[in-house]
C-alpha cells in the first residue's frame, strides 16, 4: 500500500461487541439484527442509530466485514467499530479497505476461530485524505454495482429454463398439461456409479489422469459438470466405471436428487445414479424436470445418520412423457440459452478481474 498512509484502526475507531440476543427473543420484524452470517433476524430494538461497520468475530465466517444499516442491532457475534472519526475515516471507504486488507491475521483459535479487540486495535488500514477516500469508495461502488447487476441478469438467466419448461410442457408437479406419465426408467438408461474398493479414499485410487465426480461437483454445478476436484488412477479406473459425457448425474445420498450433464468422461461412486437418455434432448428434458422435483424427492428419503435413497425409488419415479419433437425444440432453445449464460458468465470473470486489479490500485495511492 505504497504512497497511501497507513494508520492503526484504534485510532479511528474504538471496536466493541453489545450483548447477543437470544434466538428465542427474535421477531418476526423490527430493526435488523446482524452476528455471525450477516444479517440473522430481527428485533426490537437497535444498538446503532448510524450505519456502522461489523465485523464477523467468532465461527466459521470469522473476519467476514459487513455494513450494517442505520437502525440496527449488532450481536457479540461480531464486532462493532464503534465511535468512528468521520473527520478522518469514510465508512464506505473504510469497509472496503477492510475487506481488500482482510484480517485473518488477528484471527486466534482452531477449533473456535475468534477476534478480540486487542489484536484488532493494532491492524493497519490506509488512510488517504477524506476527499480522497469518497473519490475513491464511490468508484468502488459504482464498479462492484456493475457486477452486481451482470450476476442479476445471470440469475434470471438461471431461471429461464424453468420457465421455458412450464412454458412447453406445463407444471410438472401438477401436470397441468395432462401427460401422460411413465417411470423415470422407461426414459433412458439408470445405473448407479461404481466403486468397488474400500475404503474409497485409499490413496492407491487416487491421483491419476481420470476425472472422478463426487456427489459434491454434482450439487455445486450449473446443471452442467464442468469442473472436479479429485481423479483416478489405473488402479482407480480398474474399480470404477467411465461414463461418457452427455451423462446425466443424479446424486442418491447426501445432497439428494440434484442434478448434473458430464461435459466430459468421468467416473463417479455408487452415490451417484447416471442416466443416459435415447438422445441429449431427453437427458436435458429429464435434468430440467428434476429441478422441480428435487425437494419432493429428497423429503421421501428415509430419515437415517445420513438421508439417501435407492436406485428402485428412482427408476419407479413418475415423469410427465412429452412428445420427443418437443423434447428437441426444448433442447435447441436451452442450447440459445446456454449460449447467452457462458457470454454472461465471461463478462463477469472480466468484471472481477478488472474490479480486482482496481482495488489493488486504489489502495495502492494510484486509482
Amino acid at each position: 500500500m505504497s504512497n497511501v498512509p497507513l494508520v492503526r484502526l484504534g485510532d479511528i475507531c474504538w471496536p466493541k461487541q453489545h450483548p447477543t440476543i437470544p434466538m428465542s427473543e427474535f421477531t418476526v420484524d423490527g430493526y435488523p439484527v446482524f452476528g455471525a452470517n450477516g444479517q440473522v433476524g430481527f428485533y426490537k430494538s437497535f444498538t446503532h442509530a448510524v450505519e456502522t461497520i461489523a465485523i464477523t468475530c467468532r465461527g466459521a465466517t470469522c473476519g467476514t466485514v459487513n455494513i450494517a444499516p442505520a437502525r440496527s442491532y449488532i450481536t457479540g457475534n461480531a464486532m462493532a467499530l464503534d465511535d468512528l472519526d468521520s473527520s478522518r475515516a469514510d465508512l464506505h471507504f473504510l469497509a472496503r479497505a477492510l475487506r481488500f486488507r482482510g484480517v485473518s491475521d488477528v484471527i486466534s483459535g482452531s477449533a473456535q476461530p475468534q477476534i478480540t479487540r486487542g489484536p484488532l486495535l493494532e491492524v493497519k488500514v490506509p488512510l488517504p485524505s477524506l476527499p480522497e477516500q469518497r473519490r475513491i469508495a464511490a468508484i468502488l461502488d459504482e464498479a462492484d454495482a456493475l457486477r452486481a447487476k451482470r450476476r442479476a441478469a445471470l440469475a434470471q438467466l438461471d431461471e429461464m429454463a424453468r420457465a421455458i419448461f412450464v412454458e412447453m410442457f406445463g407444471d410438472p408437479v401438477s401436470n397441468t398439461k395432462g401427460l401422460p406419465l411413465v417411470r423415470l426408467d422407461r426414459l433412458g438408461k439408470l445405473d448407479r456409479g461404481v466403486s468397488r474398493h474400500r475404503p474409497r479414499n485409499a490413496p492407491d485410487l487416487l491421483g491419476g489422469p481420470y476425472p472422478f465426480v463426487q456427489t459434491g461437483d454434482v450439487a455445486n454445478c450449473d446443471g452442467y459438470i464442468r469442473t472436479y476436484q479429485s481423479t483416478y488412477s489405473e488402479t482407480g479406473l480398474r474399480q470404477s466405471k467411465m461414463w461418457p459425457a452427455g451423462t446425466l448425474c443424479i446424486t442418491i445420498a447426501a445432497n439428494i436428487a440434484r442434478v448434473g450433464i458430464l461435459t466430459f468422461d468421468a467416473c463417479f461412486p455408487d452415490s451417484v445414479v447416471g442416466f443416459v437418455g435415447p438422445d441429449p434432448a431427453t437427458t436435458e428434458y429429464v435434468r430440467v424436470w428434476f429441478t422441480f422435483v428435487q425437494d419432493e424427492i429428497e423429503s421421501s428419503a428415509p430419515e437415517s445418520a445420513q438421508k439417501n435413497i435407492n436406485l428402485a425409488i428412482l427408476r419407479n419415479y413418475p415423469v410427465p412423457l412429452s412428445p420427443q419433437e418437443l423434447q428437441r425444440s426444448f433442447a435447441e432453445r436451452l442450447k440459445v440459452l446456454e449460449e447467452a449464460r457462458s457470454s454472461s458468465k465471461l463478462a463477469i470473470a472480466t468484471l472481477d478481474s478488472l474490479f480486482a486489479s482496481l482495488q489493488h490500485r486504489a489502495f495502492r495511492g494510484e486509482l
